[in-house]
């Protein structure tokens, strides 16, 4: 049977279309669903209780949020406190640190369960690194204060109560500020120099948060940190080291958003 030169024409054009279909098709990724389950990891001196305003937030929207209660006692306890946490998750999670939290979540954070990370107003050392000694090339307000930070006789820290509210919470109410600097969980001094033995950052996609009137953490390392480590980045201007308190909106929002690409 003779096939017309019209008809040959439509053949070849129609299977073309398919061809580059079934190509198209092919090279599209799927859809990647958001990832479910937050781990929210606190700083020195404070609890997990500091995240309630994020944790109503994330799960009105439907997210499985964990608090981690580290005991600041050492750096390797801290990050097992978190590692048992992340264990109890059923997939994938987003893992956030605050302040010295941000060193815990970047060695806990290799776990493969993690696949993202968000800093707010927090430290992110490479391997090797330590707080206290990356911190020496940005100093902060605080540490030029004689006396604001107290330490123990057996070797454990706290901000003096009087120095807290305007050092680490300048923009929360008065009463909610004195009430956190008299309920301080102290914190082993050594936390801050134990050096990395992993950094997640390297290897899994980062968000990091600017609190750009941080007393405690220069908004200058924040940003050194962020820009090493290739983190997506977000400034608060005017926010103090209780960001994740005071503008619990726009932190959840950094949170979601990860949430919602770290897998992709």
């Amino acid at each position: 049977m003779k096939i017309l030169p019209f008809a040959a024409s439509v053949l070849s054009l129609s299977a073309c279309i398919f061809a580059s279909s079934v190509a198209m098709a092919q090279d599209a990724k799927p859809a990647t669903a958001p990832i479910r389950n937050i781990v929210l990891v606190h700083g020195a001196w404070v609890d997990g209780s500091g995240w309630k305003p994020v944790y109503d937030i994330l799960t009105k929207d439907g997210y499985h949020v964990t608090m981690v209660q580290e005991p600041l006692t050492s750096l390797d306890d801290d990050v097992a406190a978190t590692k048992r946490v992340i264990d109890l998750q059923d997939g994938p999670t987003v893992l956030v640190g605050h302040s010295y939290g941000g060193s815990i979540i970047t060695e806990a954070g290799v776990d493969p369960k993690v696949a993202g990370l968000v800093y707010v107003a927090a430290h992110a050392p490479a391997v090797g690194e330590d707080e206290a000694d990356v911190g020496k090339k940005y100093p902060n307000y605080t540490s030029k204060q004689t006396g604001a930070i107290k330490k123990t006789g057996d070797g454990y820290t706290y901000l003096n109560p009087v120095d807290f509210p305007k050092d680490f919470a300048a923009d929360l109410p008065v009463g909610q500020a004195q009430f956190e600097a008299h309920s301080q969980i102290l914190a082993a001094a050594k936390v801050f120099s134990e050096p990395m033995t992993g950094a997640a950052w390297t290897t899994k996609p980062s968000w990091g948060i600017v609190a750009g009137d941080d007393k405690i953490i220069n908004p200058d390392l924040e940003r050194f940190y962020y820009k090493r480590a290739h983190s997506h980045t977000t400034v608060l201007a005017g926010a103090s080291h209780s960001v994740y308190e005071s503008r619990p909106k726009e932190v959840a929002a950094v949170i979601e958003d990860a949430a919602k690409h770290a897998q992709q």
